[in-house]
């Protein structure tokens, strides 16, 4: 199953409930659609978490086809959207746990340092800017990503989940089979991370 976004798939379904009640009637044009509309934003979040096009393209093929494989157990308490993407992530979630273990780096070398006094330590900030300036442009924007992509990988991994992909605390854990303060630590600590990992950006210095 090869999936691509469809030229003329958009079909006479004027909202989530015609498309919902096409789906479940196993109908051409509301696979088109409902691939259509979805296809580009679940490859996004495929290949947040695994880093590799390929990979991120099975996973969505997989995520489609159990989505519509399992079309009629939904009972619309969420969008079809967010009930696709949490399939996408869990599809994803699993390559991660498929891959074979490597040691892992310590994220500790990435966290601000703080002197006898637990003063933080850093240079003066020549120029300052702000999260919106630094968003403002798409290559700022992949340079955040790419510090993002340093970061350890179950440190990554609860970072993109939380802030990107804006599950909460709760699904996060359950997706990743931790605990919630787990979860709270791991972010706190990625947070951290990236911050200083963004410091060269944030103070106006080239990359």
């Amino acid at each position: 199953m090869v999936l691509q976004k469809e030229p003329g798939g958009d079909g006479p379904f004027n909202d989530e409930e015609d498309l919902l009640a096409g789906l479940k009637r196993g109908e051409r044009g509301a696979v088109s659609r409902f691939v259509a509309d979805n296809i580009g934003r679940m490859r996004a979040v495929a290949a947040r978490l695994v880093k590799d096009e390929d990979l991120a393209e099975d996973c969505v093929q997989e995520a489609f086809i159990k989505a519509l494989k399992n079309i009629d157990r939904f009972e619309g308490r969420a969008k079809l959207r967010t009930w696709l993407h949490r399939i996408t992530v869990n599809e994803a979630l699993m390559v991660l746990r498929s891959r074979k273990r490597l040691a892992e780096d310590l994220i500790d070398p990435l966290l601000p340092d703080f002197d006898e006094n637990a003063c933080r330590l850093e240079a003066p900030w020549p120029k300052r800017l702000s999260a919106e300036d630094i968003l403002s442009q798409a290559e700022q924007r992949a340079l955040v990503l790419s510090k993002i992509d340093e970061l350890p990988e179950s440190y990554r991994i609860v970072l993109v989940l939380r802030d990107i992909e804006e599950l909460d605390t709760a699904e996060v854990a359950e997706a990743l089979g931790i605990t919630e303060g787990n979860v709270k630590v791991r972010l706190h600590r990625a947070r951290s991370a990236l911050k200083k990992l963004l410091e060269p950006l944030l103070r106006g210095e080239a990359p």
